[in-house]
């Protein structure tokens, strides 16, 4: 028997309101920000504007059941398909190259829209009926069955992460490395497969870093890397030896955060000029504004958004609901331990923003879209009397 539950009981009012502190936070933040004299534009307010719609696709998706998601999962994934593929053949008056990369539609009147930001929801639609319905198909589990998964998995990923990185969009292209990682840990794939493989890809990986490192010609020249992106590498491990190059923002980073000290500078009170500081670098200015005291209170957010995330994902009893959340769980870690990280010099500097607090529609909206999956998943969660096996 099912118990209903009042509309306002079973909307996620713990979500919003964590939505709604990340969006004070950000726009704070990008006010400070857009003081600079390189800006010209008032970000703050365009972001309010995205913040609005991004509410509506959160309304949008809650009307929608997840059964409905399990629906338009393949379609959602095409469509993604194809506005990357077209990306790289349009021509720069609708797709222009910036920064050796061609990631975005030039729209009029509305601006730059970047189909990746919403290709990684897509993709974790797609990947979460493709696990779920495997196992609905294969409920006996075998080394066999299992690796039959890994295959489609792996054939399905490829394909929106090679699109991305023919752009080329590295950073982009390492969201969805953890959001396909992640869902792998949960696929139930037995981990005599999956410990080969992560050792093999670790070891892969170490070996790139350290032809980076020592052999960077061979890399740059074999992968067509270019030469401003293994300077990134170069900057990250030695940044004073290039202070007024690669390694510049990464500098006028530290020494921003390293100003704040332990309560920061006050609103308004940035002195450290850091280019594009609204989008990739926002937690400079957090930083430097409002101390560690005002970091910590941020990351702190992060932390809470994810436990929350995690007790929605235990609380559903659905396959397909759970990998859902499991794929945003893994979006949004990696994105906020990227960013942050970057900023701090732990890792390399990529263009990843930090989730709902950097400028950017494209990358809120897309966020937005995940976290009203979500939405829709407590919404339509359905409780029954004397059974605790059974869900929408």
């Amino acid at each position: 028997m099912n118990a209903t539950k009042k509309v306002g009981e079973r909307f996620d009012w713990t979500l919003c309101l964590l939505l709604f502190l990340f969006f004070l936070v950000s726009i704070v933040s990008i006010t400070s920000a857009q003081t600079s004299g390189q800006y010209m534009d008032n970000f703050a307010l365009r972001q309010v504007v995205w913040y609005g719609i991004g509410a509506f696709i959160i309304a949008v998706a809650i009307y929608l059941e997840p059964d409905q998601y399990w629906k338009l999962s393949w379609i959602a994934f095409g469509f993604g398909i194809l506005l990357l593929a077209f990306l790289l053949v349009a021509p720069e008056s609708i797709a222009e190259r910036r920064n050796g990369a061609k990631s975005w539609y030039t729209l009029p009147g509305i601006g730059s829209i970047q189909p990746a930001e919403f290709m990684k929801t897509f993709l974790i639609l797609a990947l979460s009926r493709l696990i779920a319905q495997h196992h609905l198909v294969n409920p006996v589990k075998t080394l066999k069955t299992d690796g039959w998964l890994f295959l489609k998995i792996t054939v399905l990923s490829s394909i929106p992460l090679g699109l991305v990185m023919l752009q080329p969009d590295l950073g982009t292209a390492l969201v969805f490395i953890a959001i396909i990682l992640g869902m792998l840990l949960v696929s139930g794939i037995s981990w005599k497969i999956l410990i080969p493989v992560f050792t093999f890809g670790a070891a892969f990986a170490t070996t790139i870093i350290l032809l980076i490192i020592y052999r960077g010609e061979w890399i740059s020249n074999f992968l067509e890397i270019d030469s401003y992106q293994l300077g990134r590498i170069y900057s990250w491990l030695d940044p004073y030896s290039s202070a007024q190059n690669d390694a510049y923002n990464l500098i006028q980073a530290l020494t921003a955060i390293g100003s704040g000290e332990v309560t920061g500078k006050g609103f308004n009170g940035g002195e450290v000029y850091i280019p594009e500081q609204h989008t990739d670098f926002i937690f400079t200015v957090i930083g430097e504004e409002y101390g560690f005291i005002g970091a910590s209170i941020v990351i702190s957010l992060f932390f809470l958004l994810i436990y929350h995330l995690i007790k929605v994902a235990l609380d559903t009893k659905t396959p397909f609901n759970a990998y859902i959340i499991t794929g945003v769980i893994s979006m949004m870690t990696f994105h906020v331990f990227q960013n942050i990280g970057m900023s701090i010099q732990v890792l390399p500097i990529t263009g990843i923003p930090l989730p709902f607090i950097s400028y950017g529609g494209s990358s809120l909206m897309g966020n937005m879209l995940a976290m009203g999956l979500v939405f829709s998943i407590r919404f339509h969660h359905k409780t029954y009397m004397f059974s605790s096996d059974r869900d929408d």
